[in-house]
This record gives structure tokens, sequence and C-alpha cells, in this order.
């Protein structure tokens, strides 16, 4: 397999970074499995999916942050699951955790996101899990768009779990406003549940038009990446993206 750009900063101050998407399940499962398959990524920003929620969350997060050299951007219990951890390479503006809102009898959903420098280029960042109610869903789609445009910044990114396949309506949302990164630029592997039988690809990341998607999949086969450790990390396979954001003006 092809192997994805480093990340490295081009001459005209665009930097092209990796992107990691990850539904952890809590941590319930082998995290010494799941910190290794976020090390060989070796991504810049990991857009968390069921980040833990309850008792000690923060030193749990923390805990894996650590193992995987990286640091706890924002979200967690904050953003009812999704959160976002980056490397050291982040300068980071401003985040804010959003609770999306609640339908009485369905999961409290939320919104990590944040504004961040890589280099000459700033960045919008969202990491979301959306509802397994398809009209709840498609509804929060709406409001994570919002929410990007709302960053006001030029350039965005958004990954998670959707609940939802590309054939669905709000997966089509998405993808008619933002590029969808595994269609647009092809890599490793498609589906990312389950580990045990890939059969649909739930998971994504998205990106806003001026973006360069360089390549984007689940990370089969990548170097340190083995199937043991993403059948025992968790119960979704991981999105891994590198993208070129042009530098700001």
């Amino acid at each position: 397999m092809e192997s994805l750009p480093n990340s490295r900063t081009e001459p005209d101050g665009s930097p092209v970074i990796r992107v990691l998407s990850y539904n952890i399940r809590s941590m319930r499962d082998d995290t010494a499995a799941l910190a290794r398959v976020i090390t060989a990524c070796d991504p810049d920003l990991v857009l968390i999916q069921e980040a833990p929620r309850f008792f000690r969350w923060r030193k749990k997060l923390s805990r894996l942050a650590r193992a995987a050299n990286l640091v706890i951007l924002t979200g967690g219990a904050t953003a009812a699951g999704p959160a976002i951890l980056c490397n050291l390479r982040a300068t980071v503006e401003r985040t804010e955790d959003v609770l999306l809102p609640l339908t009485p009898g369905l999961h409290r959903r939320g919104l990590a996101t944040a504004v961040v420098r890589f280099g000459g280029a700033r960045l919008g960042v969202l990491s979301c899990h959306l509802s397994l109610q398809k009209d709840e869903r498609y509804e929060q789609a709406g409001m994570l768009l919002d929410r990007l445009a709302g960053l006001g910044v030029e350039h965005a990114i958004a990954g998670g779990d959707l609940n939802e396949r590309p054939t669905g309506r709000t997966f089509s949302r998405m993808s008619t406003d933002l590029k969808d990164c595994w269609a647009t630029a092809p890599w490793g592997g498609e589906y990312t549940s389950t580990p045990a039988d890939p059969h649909q690809r739930i998971d994504a990341i998205f990106a806003t038009k001026g973006v360069d998607v360089l390549g984007c999949g689940v990370p089969l086969g990548h170097p340190g990446v083995t199937e043991t450790d993403l059948r025992a990390a968790t119960d979704h396979l991981p999105v891994l993206a590198a993208l070129r954001v042009p530098a700001s003006a």
C-alpha cells in the first residue's frame, strides 16, 4: 500500500497535516492497542468519538493522549463524547464544546470544536458523533454545518461517526457542502464497521473545498498498524487523512 505523505510544510507555507478520526468506545477495550494504533498513524489531530464521559474521564483521556504523544485540545464529557487531541505542532487559537438540543428519550450529543494554526495555515476543526435516529441525525448535520461556518475561518475539517452510510440523506447533506475525503482521494480501506467484519462506512472525514485531500481511508497495512490491534482497540476502525491546508492570507 502506498504510504500517506508525512506531516510537513510546503515552500509556500501550506502545511500538510495528518488527521485521524476514531470512535474509541469510552476506552472500554484494549487501551494499549488503541494507543499503538494512534501512535503508528502519527496524526497531528485526532477527532475522537465516545471519549470517556463519567468517573475520572479527564484522567482516562489524558492517559491515552500521553501514551500516543499527544495532548487534549478540547472535548470529552463537556461535549457529550466527542473530543480532539493534537500534537505540539498545533498552535491553539480557541476551543469550544457545544451541546446539541436533547430529544427526550435519546442520547445527548455534542460537538467538540477548535480553531488551530499549523505554520502559516489557520484551520477550523470539529469532531462529532451523530444520532442513531435518522431525523435527529439530519437536523444535527445542519447544526454541524452552521457551526463550521460560524468558526469564521476559510478552511475547516469535520470528522466523526455519522451512524449512517454514504447513501443516507445525512451523509449526502454533509458531502454536498463539504468534500468527503475518502471519496475525493481514496487510500487504504473503505469500511469502518466492524473491525472483525468491515462492511459499512459510517465514519468519515470531511473538509472544506479549499483543502487539498492527498489521501484518506482506513489505515489497513499502514506501518505499525496491525490487524490484531485494530480488532482489540475498539469496535470501529479509524479513518486517516493527509490534507494540504492553504496558508492564510
